[in-house]
């Protein structure tokens, strides 16, 4: 697109901006209640649909959640569990705060999460360290009340047994009879039953360690030992004390823990240990049951992660066969899905990226069956109706930029049927039969809505509308918020890239900073139509361009656009951002000298690598907890983009940015949490002391207390205030001595 066209999209299509309209503060967007509106987390259809239980945000502690239970019909909804009532105040068990922080979670008060009975008639969840189980009518039983922690509840398939790890052994309870019994005897220091190992949840999207049959009569546990991992001193620094914490972390290119899966009665009775094979470094990536529970399926994946085999498991004897395998092409890698479905016929739904896109298969008698197919990605399964043989999924068949609820026959495979409407970006879930569902939508100008919907996508009632009306949070801003434009631009090879702008009202002739966010890493997409948040909004309210791109290696683009990045991270990913930055040079209203780039996490790695590579480019730089090192990063992300360093080191050398410290010349803010347990706090203080060894100028703020995602109203306005305060000096209203500095560093 050239640059005059968009001018003339951007003026034509800016919003009205009444003189009365306020303006978005920083302190505004972090208290309560939310800007977004009202805060429901994992919507869960009971299992006959009859009901929906959500976490609900409290208007006034929008930190603090609380279940609640809604009529599908009509959308009404009650409070069904008060968690204020039942806790105790006590602070959260450091287990129970590490599980907040792998489901991005933490510093939530309250519910963390819970799971429908099979029946329908009750919810389990946890509170205080505790278990307990909430019937319909707003009663609650305590199953458990001990000084330490219960973990990982998992209610049987039949509803009479409840299973929990406590002091690292999985324990049962009889709801019948209310009564326990621990099944195993050594859990200890190094030895857990029954929990996913850190690099399971951080990196494989998998949060189990324990699996119910469907009529209750056996359960899957994971047994992992962790005495092999090395033992990494973290330093958890506090505003009042620091702790030190000798934690099993497994970086790249060392031992992962020993994990093994086991089988056994609901007793503790018949206990056989799953065939998993030979090879000790193999990864248990997920596990399934057959219907009627005849059968386990295992998905089992190499340590290079180009293997991914999916085992078919005897119970009674833990003898397994490889039903099919999934390989990768050379310089590539198999993504992990949560689309496996196991039917009642026997055959198998099943997603592969083999054809260079993730659709979905049908694996039947040995033979396979393609449902879905062509340049587009599947992305979830939600549902599958056996009786008609149909499966609902979400994909972007239409755009990147959206995501939406289809329907198709894994029996007469034909095109699929969308049943969302275009312009959003859809998430939903189904009931166990398929007969309704949550979708979950947005888009630029729509915070988050949820409702029911039929089969056919129609909506049947709201479950939170959250129109931006009198009385809604956001409501006072409306008159203010501009609206997002989306375009393209190419890169180097010819690769189609999408981006996303919001401009201020634009005054003729007149040129303006940028705020140029980014993150850049791969599985995730940040350029869609969804509803992006009041902070962009903010920093368009105080006279900045808001931008962004997603660059080669992102997701939801298909294998050979995510490719690139093997073997050599911050190679594609950085030359399509300075592309970005480039194209916005090229545009008359944006000025070319004063754009500033942001990223936290992958993003903060990205903003040292575009200023190591592409210096001039950049007014500034913020980078926010940042991987300098990948060497020192965990296992399953780093092996499977990098390889594995004990065998080859030259991968990491390529793509570290803590080797290329002393050719940043632009202005530089680093800001790091100083008790993070995901990208650690050494690997900010590695980069700020090869900054000064190099004598390189740069400003730097930490936070003490804080971990990857910052807590509390206060550190995050500091953060932001912080950021703004850098970007007001260095790029938007330099002093006159700070712009010859900033010249004479950029050379």
């Amino acid at each position: 697109m050239k640059p005059f066209l968009l001018i003339s999209l951007v003026i034509s299509s800016a919003a009205i901006t009444p003189a009365s309209a306020e303006s978005l503060t920083l302190e505004r967007i972090f208290e309560s209640p939310a800007l977004d509106g009202p805060s429901d987390r994992e919507p869960q259809l009971a299992p006959d649909g009859a009901a929906i239980a959500v976490l609900r945000a409290r208007a006034e502690d929008r930190s603090r959640f609380d279940l609640w239970l809604i009529e599908p019909g009509s959308g009404k909804a009650r409070m069904l569990v008060d968690s204020e009532k039942l806790e105790s105040g006590a602070p959260l068990s450091e287990a129970e705060m590490m599980h907040r922080e792998r489901l991005r979670i933490g510093g939530t008060k309250g519910i963390a999460d819970f799971q429908w009975a099979p029946d329908g008639h009750a919810l389990l969840f946890m509170l205080d360290g505790d278990l307990y189980l909430a019937a319909l009518d707003g009663t609650v039983r305590r199953l458990t009340e001990t000084e330490g922690t219960e973990l990982a509840p998992h209610i049987s398939g039949d509803g009479h047994h409840v299973s929990f790890v406590r002091d690292g052994n999985l324990v049962v309870a009889d709801l019948d009879r209310g009564t326990e019994s621990q099944l195993t005897e050594d859990g200890s220091d190094t030895v857990g039953w029954g929990t996913a190992e850190f690099v399971a949840q951080e990196e494989m999207g998998r949060y189990e360690g324990q699996w119910w049959a469907p009529d209750g009569s056996r359960i899957a546990a994971q047994r992992t030992d962790e005495s092999r991992v090395d033992v990494v001193t973290r330093t958890a620094i506090g505003a009042t004390g620091t702790r030190v914490f000798d934690q099993r972390y497994p970086t790249a290119g060392t031992a992962n823990a020993d994990v093994s899966l086991w089988v056994m009665k609901p007793d503790g009775s018949g206990k056989v240990r799953v065939d998993m094979g030979n090879d000790p470094e193999a990864y248990l990536a997920r596990v399934d049951w057959a219907p009627d529970g005849s059968a386990l399926y295992v998905q089992r994946q190499n340590r290079e992660e180009t293997v991914l085999d999916l085992l078919k498991v005897d119970p009674a004897t833990g003898a397994a066969t490889v039903l099919f395998s999934e390989r990768s092409g050379p310089e590539s890698w198999v993504n992990l899905q949560d689309n496996f479905r196991a039917l009642r016929d026997g055959s198998i739904l099943w997603w592969s990226e083999r054809d260079g896109h993730g659709h979905l298969y049908r694996f039947a008698g040995g033979n396979w069956t393609r449902i879905t197919s062509g340049d587009w990605e599947v992305k979830s399964v939600i549902g599958v109706d056996e009786a008609r043989g149909l499966v609902y999924f979400t994909g972007n068949r239409e755009t990147p930029l959206e995501r939406q609820v289809y329907l198709a026959s894994y029996r007469e495979p034909a095109t699929p049927r969308r049943l969302t409407e275009s312009g959003w970006w859809n998430e939903a879930r189904m009931d166990g039969a398929a007969t309704r569902m949550i979708v979950t939508r947005s888009n630029p100008d729509q915070p988050p809505q949820s409702y029911v919907a039929d089969t056919g996508g129609r909506r049947l009632a709201w479950l939170s509308e959250n129109a931006v009306t009198p009385g809604h949070p956001y409501y006072p801003y409306r008159a203010s918020h501009r609206e997002t434009r989306f375009g393209t631009i190419t890169a180097e090879d010819g690769t189609v890239l999408h981006w996303e702008i919001i401009t201020p009202e634009l005054e003729p002739g007149k040129r303006y900073p940028v705020f140029f966010e980014h993150y850049g890493g791969p599985t995730v997409q940040r350029v869609t139509r969804a509803w992006g948040g009041p902070m962009r909004q903010y920093w368009v309210d105080h006279g900045w361009i808001w931008f962004q791109i997603d660059n080669r290696g992102s997701a939801n683009r298909g294998k050979a656009f995510e490719d690139q990045i093997w073997h050599h991270l911050g190679s594609v990913e950085v030359a399509d951002q300075v592309a970005g930055a480039r194209y916005l040079q090229s545009l008359p209203f944006v000025d070319p000298g004063r754009i500033a780039t942001y990223g936290w996490s992958y993003g903060g790695y990205m903003t040292l690598k575009m200023l190591e590579q592409a210096p001039g480019v950049f007014a500034a730089g913020i980078s926010g907890a940042p991987v300098t090192q990948w060497g020192i990063y965990d296992t399953h992300a780093t092996e499977r983009f990098l390889g594995n360093p004990s065998i080859d080191p030259r991968p990491y050398e390529l793509s570290d940015a803590l080797p290329y410290a002393a050719s940043i010349r632009d202005p530089l803010l680093m800001i790091h949490g100083m008790s993070d347990d995901n990208v650690v706090f050494e690997q900010g203080t590695s980069f700020y002391a090869a900054l000064q060894q190099a004598r390189i100028p740069f400003e730097m703020m930490t936070y003490p207390g804080m971990t990857h995602h910052f807590i509390g109203v206060g550190p995050n306005v500091h953060l932001w205030q912080t950021i703004e305060d850098f970007l007001d000096r260095r790029v938007k209203n330099p002093s006159a001595a700070e712009t010859g500095e900033a010249h004479s560093s950029s050379g």
